[in-house]
């Protein structure tokens, strides 16, 4: 634990504690060597006595005299508390918040605790392979125009064909902005989705070497869609809002790369049939399925 970001979190803490105050000035101002804005408040309703954030900025904990670690997302949303000794007087964190480190001076210890973020993503009218009353969802955010997304799919069949009862995948489109078809093809896929072809349309997708404004026209007519209507919904607002949304979506659940896979909200630590089936086993024994 290094003494000067304990300090530092102090101090941090006791800004957030009490930014009314020492801001109530204005929300910015300057001098000669300074300028300052004020970007975040909130009222964390307990007197700090550390704090850390994530890395990446998304996650922010701090110690509080409830003997508890309450930890907030970066708009000051809650996410949720964890209990600890009287003793504990300093925290940290892994880079990505998946562990938290306490000192408890008066136990005279050192504890890790390890952290799993909930992620609840809002599947309404996405495609989904698999029953729809399945207890454990699988959410993919994806692009077709990459590699590791490719790659995914048969690690995603495996576990599928696993667990053909109780298991389901909702496909969310993330195309990123470097990847010129990305957008296009999520486009196409769901104008498919409209036709009912849309798993066929996205199979074909992925199995192409290359894609191309022309493949997109080809497949289509190849899965025997009606070509007027696919035109249409391709290029329509309702399409493009429902790829906004998925982004949205994305950025809601701290989505920051392809593939990115959610099961019942839980990101699998380990990319494998067995990591996938952990997940999928333990949501199964919660829900007095398995």
């Amino acid at each position: 634990m290094k003494r000067l970001q304990f300090f530092t979190g102090c101090l941090l803490a006791t800004l957030l504690a009490t930014a009314g105050n020492v801001l109530a000035v204005g929300e910015s101002g300057q001098n000669e060597r300074i300028e300052w804005q004020r970007v975040a408040n909130w009222t964390i309703g307990a007197t700090a006595r550390s704090m850390v954030h994530s890395l990446d900025g998304k996650y922010i904990f701090i110690l509080t005299d409830r003997q508890q670690v309450e930890v907030y997302n970066s708009q000051g949303q809650l996410q949720g508390s964890i209990p600890v000794e009287a003793g504990v007087a300093a925290i940290d964190i892994a880079p990505q918040g998946e562990l938290l480190y306490l000192i408890d001076n008066d136990q005279k210890s050192f504890t890790a605790v390890a952290i799993s973020f909930v992620v609840q993503v809002d599947t309404n009218g996405a495609p989904i392979l698999g029953p729809a009353d399945a207890p454990v969802r699988m959410v993919l955010f994806t692009d077709f125009e990459c590699p590791y997304c490719r790659n995914i799919g048969p690690l995603i069949e495996q576990v599928l064909h696993r667990n053909p009862k109780t298991v389901n995948l909702v496909f969310k489109n993330m195309p990123l902005k470097f990847h010129k078809m990305a957008e296009p093809s999520a486009r196409a896929a769901l104008a498919a989705h409209e036709q009912g072809k849309f798993w066929e349309y996205h199979d074909r997708l992925f199995a192409a070497s290359k894609l191309t404004d022309e493949l997109l026209t080809r497949t289509a007519s190849e899965l025997g869609l009606d070509m007027a209507r696919f035109e249409q919904d391709m290029a329509s607002p309702t399409i493009r809002a429902k790829i906004q949304k998925d982004l949205i979506d994305a950025q809601k659940a701290g989505v920051t790369g392809t593939p990115t896979i959610f099961i019942n909200g839980r990101v699998p630590k380990q990319r494998s049939v067995e990591g996938f089936q952990a997940i999928i086993d333990d949501e199964l024994t919660k829900l007095g399925k398995k």
